[in-house]
C-alpha cells in the first residue's frame, strides 16, 4: 500500500526575546505562530479497525501536538535559561505570568527542532514525523524535514 502524508495545522500565541541579538528581536515581543505538522505512514488496511483507511486519526495527532506544544507554548513567554533573561523570567513568573525557560535561543529554527523531538516521542510506531513548518509571521517561517535530519 502507498505511503501517505497527513498534515494538521495549529496556531498559538507566544512571546519571546532573543538575548544578545543585534536587532529589534532582543526586546520582548510576541508572534501568532502557525505550526503545520506532517506525518507519513500507510493507511490502515484492516477493515475491522475503527480507523480503517486512516494513516492516523487527525484527532489523535491533535492530542499529541496540543499536549506537547500548543498547551505549553500558547500565551507563554519563552526565554533562554542560560542568559541574564532568567532574572526577567523570574520577575514575570513571580507576577503570575506563564514563563518557559528553555536551554536554547528561542528562535523559530530552534523551536521547530525542539517541537520535532517532542512530537516524535509520542507518535505510534508505524507513523513517522515527515516535516514541521513553524510560521512566525506571514512571510517568515522555519521548516524541519526528517530527510534532512536522518
Amino acid at each position: 500500500m502507498s505511503n501517505i502524508r497527513i498534515t494538521k495545522q495549529f496556531s498559538f500565541e507566544t512571546g519571546h526575546a532573543l538575548y544578545g541579538y543585534d536587532g529589534k528581536c532582543r526586546n520582548v515581543h510576541g508572534h501568532s505562530y502557525k505550526l503545520s505538522v506532517t506525518v507519513i505512514g500507510t493507511p490502515i488496511s484492516d477493515n475491522n479497525n475503527v480507523k480503517f483507511g486512516m494513516v492516523i486519526d487527525f484527532g489523535d495527532l491533535k492530542k499529541i501536538v496540543k499536549s506537547e506544544i500548543v498547551d505549553v507554548f500558547d500565551h507563554a513567554t519563552v526565554f533562554n535559561k542560560n542568559t541574564p533573561h532568567v532574572e526577567l523570567a523570574k520577575e514575570l513568573s513571580d507576577r503570575g505570568h506563564n514563563v518557559l525557560l528553555v536551554d536554547y535561543q528561542p528562535t523559530s529554527e530552534m523551536m521547530v527542532i525542539d517541537f520535532a523531538e517532542k512530537i516524535k516521542k509520542h507518535l505510534p510506531e508505524n507513523i513517522t514525523l515527515f516535516s514541521l513548518k513553524l510560521q512566525e509571521t506571514d512571510t517568515s517561517f522555519a521548516e524541519w524535514y526528517a530527510a534532512d535530519n536522518a
